[in-house]
Order: C-alpha cells, then structure tokens, then sequence
C-alpha cells in the first residue's frame, strides 16, 4: 500500500510546484520509489502543436522521474484558467473515474504519491448539473492528508490561517506548512513566527527565494530544497 501526502496552496502561484518539484527530488534521490500526480492542469505550453503540462514537465525533469504524463497528469488544458472553466471551453470535460483509475494505477507502480492541487482549496475542477466538485472534495475522496505551501512575505499571515481554519473545518488532515520565498529578514522570519502561533502547525521546510529561476531551473530547485527539506521529516508526513 503506497503512501501520500497533498501539496495545497494558500492561493495560484504561491509556489506549489517547485515546491513539489523539490520534495520529490529529496525523495528520489534518496531512494525513495515516489511519483507525482496532478489530476488536471490549466494553462499547458504549446510545443509542435502538442500540450505539454508545464507543471508535470518541471517536476519530472527535476525529481528525474520517468512516467508517462497522462500518467500522472490525466486532464491537460490549453487555457490558463480554473480546470473547470478550461474544460468547458475546450469542450474536454473532467471524468472523476479517469482520475481515480490513474490514481489506482500509481498506487500499484510507486511507494509514494506526492500529489499537487490546481490553484487553493475550493479550486473548482467539475462544474454540471450535478453540482461542483473542488480540490477539496478531490483530497477527501483520496483520502490524503495535505502539506501547505505559503508564501513569506507581506500578507502571508492572513491568507495562510484562513486556509488552516478552512482546511481544518472540513476534517481534513494538515501535517504542516512549508515556507516558499523565504528571505533571511525580520519581516519573514516574524510571519513565520505568527503563523505558528496562530495555527499551532509545524513549519517542514522553508524554501529560500531562488533569484533568476528560469536560467538554471532543474540544478537551482535541486540545491535549494536539498538545503530546505530533510526527507526523515518529509516521510514523516506521508500517510
């Protein structure tokens, strides 16, 4: 039986993915049988007139894993907006059975599933008749506990309790909160303070702000969470 743990976000681009990215570095190069599983990404690149998930290409390149992406990516949109909204759009809509399928077949291949969510909790993926179905119903029907990435700086505080108390209100397991852009400064380090005495969780890691990320993406997210994350604490949280 594999084990897992849901990476959540305080908000869209807070830094979930290279966050994952190097979570999932830690992990395979320490041994680890790990896999990543992001059940349905928006705003995908165009290359040679194909989608590429933007996300999933960065996590494998960096954690040097090798499966198929709609393995581990089943739902790839072009428009970068909420899956559900891009489903509509691109008339390709979300089937729960496709997801679970793909999540089963993971689970049999891999020892551990370090799955990402598509924006924060009430994230939208399925809008119909039936009614919707966010991140949130997604976490709960995987049985996953979730780790949480916020970000450091002006504001964090804020938006990271609110999403403690909204993700604890639902039953939902939190193992702890990981730091993204973090910078050495009384600011940061202070909110980070707050946020532990306000949500009472354990801060896992704290990722430093990685300056020109796009000139040497692969080796930068691999040397900096090496120094952020200790895979004793991340198997810890996987359940």
């Amino acid at each position: 039986m594999s084990k897992g743990i849901f990476i959540v976000g305080t908000d869209t681009d807070v830094g979930k993915t290279i966050v994952t990215a190097g979570i999932m570095h830690v992990l395979r190069s320490n041994g680890y049988n790990a896999t990543y599983f992001k059940a349905a990404l928006s705003g995908a690149l165009e290359v040679n007139d194909k989608l590429v998930p933007g996300d999933t290409k960065i996590v494998s390149e960096v954690s040097n894993l090798k499966e198929s992406y709609e393995n581990i990516t089943p739902y790839v949109y072009r428009s970068a907006v909420s899956p559900h909204l891009a489903s509509k759009i691109e008339k390709k809509p979300i089937d729960l059975n496709v997801i679970m399928k793909k999540y089963e077949y993971l689970k049999k291949k891999y020892d551990y599933i370090i799955a990402e969510g598509s924006g924060g909790i009430i994230c939208p993926l399925i809008d119909d008749e039936r009614g919707v179905y966010t991140l949130e119903n997604l976490i709960k029907d995987l049985n996953m506990s979730v780790i949480l990435v916020a970000r450091a700086g002006l504001g964090t505080i804020n938006h990271t309790v609110l999403t403690v108390k909204y993700i604890e209100s639902l039953g939902i397991n939190i193992k702890g909160i990981i730091i993204n852009n973090y910078v050495q400064n009384l600011l940061c380090n202070d909110n980070i303070k707050m946020i532990e005495k306000f949500t009472k969780l354990p801060i896992i890691g704290k990722l430093k702000n990685i300056e020109n990320l796009n000139e040497n993406m692969v080796q930068a997210i691999r040397i900096n969470s090496e120094k952020a994350f200790s895979v004793n604490t991340i198997i810890k949280c996987l359940d």
